[in-house]
């Protein structure tokens, strides 16, 4: 039977394939253009550069997450029931306090970031802090805190950085590609700035699709174990009620950190509902809500 032990084990197993997919991807991607251009030297600065992605990725990704964010330290003084209700919930969950901060936009909304439960923070909104009561801001810390405890929150916040950095280095070749690669269609070189242009084209698409797939099963393992921590589902099910209800987006957003939110941040709107939820990094929101309250087998 799985345990949150197994869940944990999985993140951290997860964790490791994201990366060495990255090393993969963008090694073959400096093999193809090394190829192309008949130059080693291509194929070294990718193997360089996508080592030093990865300990970018592992070691950096929270502040970069929290920077795309605009995130700021929330002050006790001025956040003392958020500050508090976090540090309540460390305790019970058995984990270290993590940092916390907040970001300045009316769209109700929160993450987890960092490495480990050792270096974790904790963000939420300001629209969050206005409209929930004790008892849903209690939820939604809850379910920040599992991504915590449950180990996910580093598989994600990676994504981050490998994922863009992916996307980055695929519209480098492509332009690599169209404007230098004629050159090599004397030299043999043809057959490589096809299979170059291909990869470029698929590799981020792929890497995206990775992140939906990662993102989407860790909301509900979270909702269950936020859920355990607070011994009061309908507090976070309430929460998410009344974020959905906003459906304005966040007024800062990019699609590099959005799997890291409890809600979509682009908004909930009728579009996102009936169409976007096939692409969205998310599970839909009536979902979580009635497994929340039982409603569903």
């Amino acid at each position: 039977m799985a345990t949150l032990y197994t869940h944990q084990g999985q993140n951290v197993r997860k964790t490791w394939m994201l990366m060495s997919i990255f090393l993969i991807v963008v090694i073959g991607l400096g093999f193809v253009f090394a190829r192309m251009y008949n130059n080693p030297t291509i194929l070294y600065f990718f193997v360089i550069f996508s080592v030093g992605m990865n300990i970018i990725g592992y070691w950096f990704s929270d502040k970069i997450a929290l920077s795309m964010a605009g995130a700021h330290p929330a002050i006790r003084e001025q956040y003392f029931d958020f500050y508090t209700i976090v540090e309540n919930l460390a305790i019970t969950a058995g984990l270290p306090m993590p940092k916390i901060y907040v970001i300045v936009d009316p769209s109700p909304n929160a993450f987890a970031t960092g490495r480990d439960k050792n270096h974790a923070v904790v963000a939420v909104t300001t629209g969050l802090l206005s409209i929930m009561n004790k008892t849903e801001l209690e939820g939604v810390v809850a379910h920040e805190m599992s991504h915590i405890g449950n180990r996910d929150m580093l598989v994600s916040t990676v994504a981050v950085v490998l994922v863009g950095f992916v996307a980055i280095v695929s519209d480098m070749m492509i332009r690599m590609t169209i404007f230098g690669g004629r050159r090599n269609d004397r030299e043999g070189g043809g057959i490589f700035m096809i299979v170059g242009i291909v990869l470029a084209i698929l590799a981020p698409i792929t890497a995206t699709l990775i992140q939906f797939a990662i993102s989407r099963k860790r909301e509900f393992l979270a909702d269950a174990s936020g859920s355990l921590l607070t011994r009061y589902p309908e507090g976070l099910a309430s929460a998410l009620e009344k974020i959905s209800k906003y459906g304005r987006p966040m007024k800062k957003q990019s699609n590099a950190i959005a799997h890291l939110y409890i809600a979509n941040p682009t908004g909930s709107g009728q579009f996102s509902k009936k169409v976007g939820n096939l692409f969205s990094t998310h599970p839909p929101v009536e979902e979580r809500i009635k497994r929340l309250r039982g409603s569903l087998n």
